[in-house]
């Protein structure tokens, strides 16, 4: 396809005209694992908090009141070591299945940045990627930063129109990403009634990052897009946390003993200035109103992660289950995703229904919003302070 012709820039020919999905099978030769990043040290933890605050002019001092949930685990995020797991099971899960494609990981934020993976790829003969970003959301953060991060780099290091890369699409409602929450809740459930528990005494909390509400607006398709729908205020970054706790609900409720167990999505992790909107309710804020409804016993669910990062080990673990434990209640924190074999093979799904171009219609998803687009949409997950720049696996702008 010319240039000219091209409407999704830095993509394979199968994906550069700007349909929602790819149906069509494209020969990808490796796999680019991209993530956040994280510090491996006391040293390395300013330098970080630099790095993701790029651009904003935030001075260190300010940066150190982030930098105390970090320095609390001795200067290291778990985020780095859970990558090099999770690209251990995927190499494994793709070996198993006779999938001859490397893979390669590269953060936004911190070491192995992703301009040292596709720079080592196309090193190696390997320049037509399929990304797999390891958040399954649509918000700026979770997808299009990520999204304008492969644009600067190829941009950056020259390689643009060498390589190319596509992202797998958004995966929150992929069975393999649902099925380890349903197990963490109907066990966490189940422990519950096993102490004596009744369902109506206990509260589930899935929790997720909090975000800009004008930014939470503009996420999914915008008005006038063939795939736009009425999102509600949280957009459709609220509309699939939601989607998928009452799915997992429902699998729980079908699978125990159990009643009358109530559920809402809450947020964590603000960390905008007072004056700026962001989606709410906040997860301390509801915990401490429990006790008031005879809630005796709470199910934190950290449904918008897929690992024991560090806004699980401080917002949750820490902050979260202190607030349950002065409001008097029994705190049960669920797994993440993390390596569980079902989510590995849910990745490799992912990549494999690209290899082979399922069709839309025989894609696996558990909620009606899914399956979700592989070619993101037009102003899909604006940034409304920074604005749009140049992005991949997307039609511009």
């Amino acid at each position: 396809m010319s240039a000219e012709a091209q409407q999704v820039p830095f993509a394979s020919p199968a994906a550069s005209g700007g349909d929602p999905y790819v149906e069509t099978p494209v020969p990808y030769d490796a796999i680019l694992l991209a993530s956040f990043g994280g510090p491996e040290g006391q040293e390395d933890v300013i330098p970080f908090l630099r790095n993701v605050t790029r651009g904003r002019g935030i001075p260190d001092e300010r940066l150190e009141e982030v930098a105390h949930h970090y320095r609390a685990f001795g200067g290291v995020s778990p985020i780095n070591a859970q990558n090099r797991q999770l690209k251990a099971a995927l190499e494994d899960e793709l070996a198993r299945r006779g999938i001859d494609l490397p893979v390669y990981w590269g953060n936004r934020n911190w070491a192995p940045y992703l301009d040292e993976a596709v720079t080592d790829a196309a090193a190696s003969g390997h320049t037509n990627l399929i990304a797999i970003a390891t958040s399954a959301y649509s918000s700026f953060s979770s997808c299009r930063q990520y999204r304008e991060d492969f644009a600067r780099v190829l941009a950056d290091t020259g390689l643009a129109g060498t390589v190319t890369i596509d992202k797998v699409r958004q995966f929150f409602d992929h069975p393999g990403f649902v099925q380890p929450f349903i197990d963490g809740v109907r066990d966490a459930v189940t422990q519950l009634l096993g102490e004596g528990i009744e369902g109506r005494y206990i509260r589930v909390l899935f929790s997720t990052h909090s975000v800009p509400t004008a930014d939470a607006q503009r996420s999914g398709p915008r008005e006038g897009d063939e795939l736009h729908r009425e999102w509600g205020e949280g957009g459709a970054y609220a509309a699939q946390h939601e989607a998928v706790a009452a799915y997992v609900m429902a699998q729980v409720e079908a699978s125990v003993d159990a009643v009358d167990i109530g559920w809402e999505l809450v947020y964590q992790s603000r960390s905008g200035p007072p004056s700026q909107p962001w989606l709410e309710p906040d997860i301390n804020d509801v915990i401490e109103g429990l006790p008031a409804i005879a809630v005796r016993a709470v199910v934190i669910v950290p449904v918008g992660f897929i690992s024991d990062h560090m806004e699980v080990l401080w917002d949750l673990d820490t902050e979260a289950t202190d607030a349950a434990t002065a409001a008097g209640l029994r705190v049960l924190r669920t797994p993440t995703p993390g390596v569980d074999p079902a989510f590995v093979a849910g990745l490799v799904d992912l990549v494999e229904e690209r290899l082979r171009g399922v069709p839309a219609a025989e894609r696996p998803h558990v909620t009606e919003l899914g399956p979700w687009f592989d070619v993101c949409r037009p102003a899909c997950c604006e940034n409304v302070r920074a604005g749009f720049k140049p992005a991949a696996a997307g039609l511009a702008p």
